[in-house]
Formats: C-alpha cells, sequence, structure tokens
C-alpha cells in the first residue's frame, strides 16, 4: 500500500520548525562545560552510539553513502561539515557513518541539551549546544577552537530546523560560515535524499558527499563566507534533485492568507 502523503504548511523558510518535541531549552550560559568527560564520551560514542547507528540506518533506512572516498585526504585534517536537516534521528546518526572513523562533534540547538534523559548523553556524542551569553561563547568558541587542534570534524545544519522528509534545500545564511574562515580549514557538504527501494514502499536515504571547497584568496572574510555559503548551497541544490519520493508536501501560506 502507498504511503499516504502528509502536507504541512509553513510561512518562514527560515524560522519555522516542525520536530514536534515541544522541549523548553535550558539557559546555556557561562557554567555551561563544552568539554566532555573522556571515559564517557568514549563509552557513548564508540561502544554505543556507533553500532547503533550503523545498525539503525542500514536495517531502517537502508544507508548508502555516495563520494565518501573525497573525505579520504582529510583524514589528518580538521574540517566543517554542513548538511540539510531533515530528519531528527537519522541527522544524529549520519555525520558519524560519513565520517568514520574520524570523530564528529555537532553545533545544535540547546532543545538537544535539555531532553530528560537523552539530554544528559548528547553532549558525550559530541553536541556543542549554541551559547546564550557571552560568558557561554566564550567557551563555545575554546571548543571549537580545541575540535579543530585535535583535527576533527565539526558538523553544522545551516538550516537550523528539522523539516520531516524535506526534499529540497532551505535558504540558509551564511553566518555559521565564518568558522572554516577563521580556521582556514576546508568544507564539505552532505545532502540527504530520499529515493525508492528495490523492494517496499518505505524509501531508503542516500547520503551524497561534495567538497572541498575552500574560499578565494583576496576576499574579505564577509564575501569568503558568502562565497563558501554559495558553494555548498548550489551543490546541495543540485544533490536534491535526486530524490525520488516525497513523504511530506510542504505549501507555503500565502501573506493575504495570514491571520
Amino acid at each position: 500500500m502507498k504511503e499516504k502523503q502528509k502536507v504541512i504548511y509553513y510561512r518562514n523558510e527560515l524560522e519555522d520548525e516542525f520536530a514536534g518535541d515541544n522541549i523548553t531549552p535550558k539557559t546555556i550560559d557561562g557554567k555551561y562545560c563544552y568539554e566532555a568527560n573522556t571515559v564517557s564520551h568514549l563509552f557513548w560514542y564508540r561502544i554505543i552510539a556507533i553500532p547503533l547507528a550503523f545498525l539503525y540506518m542500514k536495517l531502517h533506512f537502508h544507508h548508502k553513502i555516495v563520494n565518501k572516498g573525497v573525505l579520504k585526504p582529510f583524514k589528518k585534517q580538521a574540517y566543517f561539515m554542513y548538511g540539510n536537516h531533515t530528519h531528527f534521528l537519522a541527522d544524529a546518526l549520519i555525520p558519524t557513518m560519513v565520517n568514520l572513523p574520524k570523530t564528529v562533534f555537532v553545533i545544535v540547538h540547546p532543545n538537544n541539551v535539555s531532553m530528560p534523559v537523552l539530554g544528559k548523553i548528547t553532549p558525550s556524542l559530541g553536541a556543542l549546544p549554541l551559547p546564550d551569553d557571552v560568558d557561554a561563547a566564550k567557551n563555545f568558541m575554546k571548543a571549537i577552537d580545541r575540535r579543530v587542534k585535535k583535527k576533527q570534524c565539526i558538523m553544522i545544519y545551516p538550516e537550523a530546523h528539522i523539516w520531516p522528509y524535506y526534499t529540497d534545500i532551505r535558504p540558509f545564511k551564511d553566518l555559521s560560515f565564518r568558522y572554516p574562515v577563521s580556521y582556514h580549514v576546508p568544507v564539505f557538504c552532505l545532502t540527504n535524499t530520499y529515493q525508492k527501494r528495490k523492494f517496499g514502499n518505505k524509501p531508503r536515504i542516500v547520503t551524497y558527499i561534495d567538497g572541498p571547497f575552500y574560499p578565494k584568496e583576496g576576499l574579505s572574510a564577509k564575501e569568503q563566507k558568502k562565497q563558501l555559503r554559495d558553494f555548498v548551497y548550489e551543490k546541495m541544490k543540485e544533490r536534491a534533485k535526486n530524490n525520488e519520493v516525497v513523504l511530506v508536501r510542504y505549501e507555503k501560506i500565502k501573506e493575504e492568507d495570514y491571520d
């Protein structure tokens, strides 16, 4: 039986959120510790998360990664990776699968560390929540600096908000591209697409990896941010054309229809 298509109405591509988690985020202030306990990180990330991520993605989504080879020359370098935000759980697991054996840290909304149980585990899995005040911002940047010096991957979802099973790329700002510009490290992107399986009605996730992208020398930092953003956006738009299954249709509410 064919999956029934759901319709979601939206107003603003940059601000609307459809995760449906209804979590009240805690304040990330100067007291928040961004440095995960080494033993805890080893246990939750290497021993628990990686095997479970592999099993879940293979069994539930028949996950496939395309063009992973572009990452091979950068095993001993830090880099930033950007991706589209279309699934609350898969998006937490796919960066790990894509970047193995490199450790991945993900810049997240404070919601991700505010859940009653999982919120205590996600920091050990590499979650770096966005700061809420000046002191926290200083600690946040120190955490980014540590990850770059340790030659790890830092994952960012520039669309910021989850739109489940969305099959296009939403416009996003260039603010987060200041990190690779500042650290002079390469940028990659991953694009998750939903494609038909040979058997069954549920889609499989196929992830495309692209890069490296570098800012053009001679431009200002502001211009380099925009250039990197445009490189990533256009490549992700191109890869999104490989979507074959639309489980959720998104329709914009016209201005005259607003309350």
